[in-house]
């Protein structure tokens, strides 16, 4: 399951349980409007509560992250385990924005606001 929020360039999506392709195509839709509406946008990406993922999850976010290559500005990730760390620095190869995870919310929003 997920909640997403957005403002201005900003999309803010958060993972609870299990991260499914269902999940992850609400995701697209919104990051899709925006990207229509306000050119390069920027997200925060909370996975400290996401359980687990779905493969068919990971592989929608590999196709997603190579179509969009260029549409993204930075990229905060806010993880709660090493693993998750590790896939947020992974997808960095597909895209064009700056990638970079935190431990801390504040810390992540003040980053994504710095962003020109």
């Amino acid at each position: 399951m997920i909640t997403t929020d957005h403002g201005g360039r900003l999309v803010t999506v958060t993972a609870f349980g299990e991260f499914t392709v269902a999940d992850y195509k609400e995701f697209e839709e919104l990051v899709n409007y925006r990207i229509k509406f306000e050119g390069v946008v920027n997200l925060l990406i909370d996975l400290r509560q996401m359980t687990d993922f779905t493969l068919d999850m990971a592989l929608e976010e590999l196709r997603f992250a190579r179509a969009h290559s260029h549409d993204f500005g930075r990229i905060a990730v806010l993880a709660g385990s090493p693993w998750v760390a590790m896939t947020a620095w992974l997808s960095q190869v597909f895209v064009d924005a700056e990638v970079s995870v935190f431990d801390d919310e504040v810390i992540a929003r003040a980053w994504l606001e710095e962003s020109p």
